[in-house]
């Protein structure tokens, strides 16, 4: 991969982390996510900066990967010259309609959910992203990295997602970057990119608690593991929003951990964010 490449598509992790502090209201973590920002962005030549500061007026993803030859951001199907190109070329290449940077990502783990038919009834709220079958009250693991193991393998099983080593090695590398637990023992992990579904969203409940940060002494009791579609990657902003709006509250956070059947998580997820996820 062209090496400009990398390094915008971790400027851009790095703007979308922000972001998700900022919905999170985790202010205190802004000004070393800002300082991080700009040392990369001063790090680009000169005409790289200059592009890369008119596509962030505009929107907040300026590269998305190319995916089976459709552009990600927008889902235009490309020219096969221009796959090609994208695919090759050590120049910077462009999508021709909505003019994001493409790349081309080898290997990424997939979304193979099936979607729904148009006769079937739509979903509302949180119920759009999950299922009964991603919910985890008893989570066995006692480590961060095993519940998200954990978590990703319940993904594969339940037929969401392709590779759950490959997700579980992508959330790993998204938690280096910045931890996603938060106050009241709530956490984030999540993996972007994952294309070929819609957004999907998993629960576990850890009776005992899980040291995620390590520099943080709450122990995480309710976890949040998401893989989000390039599409949704502004959208999965404001789902972050809901989620962290509702179980704020020490009422909703209590009546999650209480129970113990999936189905019923299930229904209580489902309940509690009917005003907050719409």
């Amino acid at each position: 991969m062209h090496p400009t490449i990398n390094h915008l598509i971790q400027l851009q992790e790095l703007t979308l982390i922000r972001a998700e502090q900022r919905a999170h209201k985790q202010e205190h973590r802004l000004d070393e996510l800002d300082a991080s920002i700009t040392s990369l962005t001063t790090q680009l030549p000169a005409d790289i900066q200059v592009l890369v500061s008119r596509m962030q007026k505009r929107d907040t993803l300026i590269i998305v990967p190319m995916s089976n030859g459709t552009c990600t951001g927008c889902g235009m199907k490309l020219p096969t010259s221009h796959i090609q190109q994208v695919r090759v070329s050590n120049d910077l290449q462009v999508c021709p309609i909505c003019t994001r940077i493409l790349y081309y990502q080898e290997g990424p783990p997939r979304n193979i959910s099936r979607s729904p038919t148009r006769t079937e009834p739509r979903k509302a709220g949180i119920a759009r992203f999950s299922s009964p079958q991603l919910m985890n009250s008893r989570l066995k693991a006692a480590t961060r990295d095993d519940a998200i193991r954990e978590m990703a393998l319940q993904m594969q099983v339940a037929g969401f997602i392709d590779d759950a080593e490959k997700l579980v090695n992508a959330a790993l590398q998204r938690e280096a970057m910045a931890s996603t637990a938060l106050d009241h023992g709530l956490a984030f992990p999540h993996v972007r990119g994952v294309e070929g579904g819609g957004l999907t969203l998993g629960l576990g409940i850890s009776a005992k608690g899980i040291k995620f940060d390590g520099r943080d002494k709450t122990l995480t009791r309710i976890i949040f593991f998401i893989v989000i579609p390039t599409a949704a990657s502004v959208f999965y902003l404001k789902l972050l929003a809901g989620l962290a709006e509702t179980f704020s509250d020490a009422e909703a956070r209590k009546l999650l951990l209480a129970e113990e059947e999936p189905e019923k998580l299930w229904k209580a997820l489902c309940k509690l964010t009917k005003k907050t996820i719409a």
